[in-house]
């Protein structure tokens, strides 16, 4: 019996690092051919389908719980489809196969394929709404920042917990319309304001390094899926975050519904949204402050993967060279 539990083990820890690693290298590589050729739809497919082939080719039997769309989208890794040979451990998949298909369009950075991977049961099962979020990264005391605060109460308390002043924290923020009024409110409290195109996942992360990105807060409401994956990453290295589903019609209410999710307004903190033993997998298509992009050359092609796991802390970077032998292979 404990060799039985001692090889499953084994299987887990092999599937949760390089085996999950050649699933978003495999997806950055295809989408990054499609890179500044101004086709969004033909990006995401081909990461998509990359990924689907990669994750069925793993000994697991893995359901979708945090994907592109839900079940009628079946050309997507859609909520509840099920991946894998079926022959091994039951885990839960959260797959965003080409997070920032703008950025990749216009080649612009900040382009990740990125996924999750978790015991069964461990990652949110979420519809695909939009979800309020705020993150900070590590060594703050719990409890610093609330999404039920006012901007200005989050970055005073933060401010106030990395012994500044206001003027001297950064918040990451996508720039959409409807963050008008947050931007307003966090310039009125004095701090600065770093707007991105798109890729809050890695908005997120950016928190975990802020004297390398310059980043202390991350506010502002984006895809449930990106919630998920970026909590899975704050786990392993000890940040802060929260997120609440933006169900705001009835239809979003009964699907969550149906989905296990009882209070329609539930505030879910980190461990809440990735429980677990969460390994997390990104691998750059476009340059970012997180990862290097896609890199082809004439017999090779390179790739960085940054690779994160709650279990131990570790956060793991892999620079690696793909031999072209007439198509890209991993095998």
């Amino acid at each position: 019996m404990t060799d039985l539990v001692i090889n499953q083990q084994d299987i887990i820890e092999r599937i949760l690092t390089l085996e999950l690693v050649r699933v978003t290298e495999r997806a950055a590589v295809s989408s990054a051919r499609w890179r500044g050729r101004g086709n969004e739809k033909a990006a995401d497919q081909a990461a998509v389908d990359a990924m689907r082939r990669e994750l069925n080719r793993l000994p697991i039997d893995g359901t979708i719980v945090i994907g592109e769309g839900e079940r009628d989208e079946a050309p997507m890794l859609f909520i509840g489809e099920k991946v894998g040979t079926k022959t091994g451990p039951k885990v839960d998949i959260a797959v965003d196969p080409l997070e920032g298909t703008t950025l990749c369009a216009k080649d612009m950075p900040g382009s990740i394929a990125v996924m999750a991977m978790a015991q069964a049961g461990s990652l949110l099962n979420a519809p695909d709404v939009y979800m309020d979020k705020i993150a900070i990264g590590p060594g703050y005391p719990a409890g610093t920042v609330d999404l039920d605060w006012t901007p200005e109460e989050n970055i005073r308390s933060l401010a106030k917990a990395k012994g500044v002043k206001p003027s001297e924290i950064t918040v990451l923020i996508l720039d959409r319309p409807r963050h008008e009024k947050l931007i307003d409110a966090c310039r009125k409290a004095g701090a600065s304001i770093r707007l991105i195109a798109d890729g809050d996942v890695a908005g997120i992360i950016f928190t975990t390094q802020s004297e390398k990105t310059k980043v202390d807060l991350y506010l502002g409401s984006g895809g449930a899926p990106e919630g998920v994956l970026a909590a899975g990453a704050l786990r392993c290295v000890g940040g802060q975050m929260q997120g609440r589903l933006l169900l705001d019609s009835p239809a979003k209410i009964e699907r969550a519904r149906t989905m296990g999710i009882i209070d329609p307004r539930k505030k879910y903190d980190m461990k809440e949204l990735a429980s677990g033993d969460v390994v997390v997998a990104a691998t750059g298509v476009t340059d970012s402050a997180l990862v290097e992009g896609v890199r082809f050359h004439r017999d090779v092609i390179e790739t960085e993967t940054v690779i994160y796991r709650s279990l131990s802390g570790t956060v793991r970077r892999i620079h690696a060279e793909h031999r072209e032998m007439g198509k890209f292979r991993l095998d």
